[in-house]
């Protein structure tokens, strides 16, 4: 039986705390070769559109991601085959000309509001994880982070709140939740949850090793 990396699916909403989650469990492994997958890098490019057209388009919905290439780079890198992760640039909607070379690593987190909406997707991960925190906690994490981070303003942040991102969440995110194996209420806040977290990735570590060094 040859070693395989481990894939740990980190979902949950908008601002849930799903990028705080995985940076802790990525720290609890110092020795541990960690690579993170965000689901955001695989936006659709539409250097076709117009900029008109592309603040039009719903990012929440399922269809704005490029699953195929997503579960292509899971699977070469699940073979221990390296992989050109996209760059997805905010500011302009589309995809920006840069790649990341991402080495295949012992555990891959993959991490996105909708990566348990895809069966495929699902299918590849060992452990797959639902951050659940409140909406307010959440509308607020995401005015921060797209006024600062990603040049909006506040009335086109809420304003998309509004009309899309509550909506789709309640739609497509929150359902998600019933795929999960674990439940991190108040994401990255949960230090108990997240040791449980760790604890069972290094079980499953630990097994991998064994089964590998029973076969060499």
């Amino acid at each position: 039986m040859s070693k395989k990396p481990i894939i740990i699916g980190v979902a949950g909403g908008s601002g849930s705390g799903k990028t705080t989650v995985a940076n802790e469990i990525s720290r609890s492994f110092p020795n541990q070769s960690i690579a993170l997958i965000e689901q955001d890098a695989y936006y659709k490019a539409h250097d076709e559109k117009s900029m008109e057209e592309r603040q039009k388009i719903n990012y929440d919905h399922p269809l704005a991601f490029d699953h195929d290439l997503l579960i292509e780079h899971l699977i070469k890198l699940k073979n221990f085959e390296p992989i050109e992760k996209p760059v997805y640039d905010y500011t302009v909607h589309t995809r920006s000309d840069k790649i990341i070379p991402i080495e295949p690593k012992d555990v891959i987190i993959l991490e996105g509001i909708l990566i348990l909406e895809d069966e495929r997707l699902r299918d590849l991960m060992d452990i797959k994880v639902y951050v659940d925190t409140d909406s307010d906690l959440r509308i607020i994490r995401r005015l921060i982070r797209d006024t600062s981070d990603r040049g909006r303003t506040m009335d086109s942040v809420i304003d998309q709140y509004i009309t899309v991102v509550r909506p789709m969440h309640n739609q497509f995110i929150e359902p998600t939740k019933r795929y999960a194996d674990i439940i991190i209420p108040e994401g990255g806040q949960n230090v108990v949850a997240i040791d449980l977290m760790v604890t069972k990735i290094r079980s499953i570590l630990e097994g991998i090793n064994d089964k590998s060094i029973e076969v060499n």
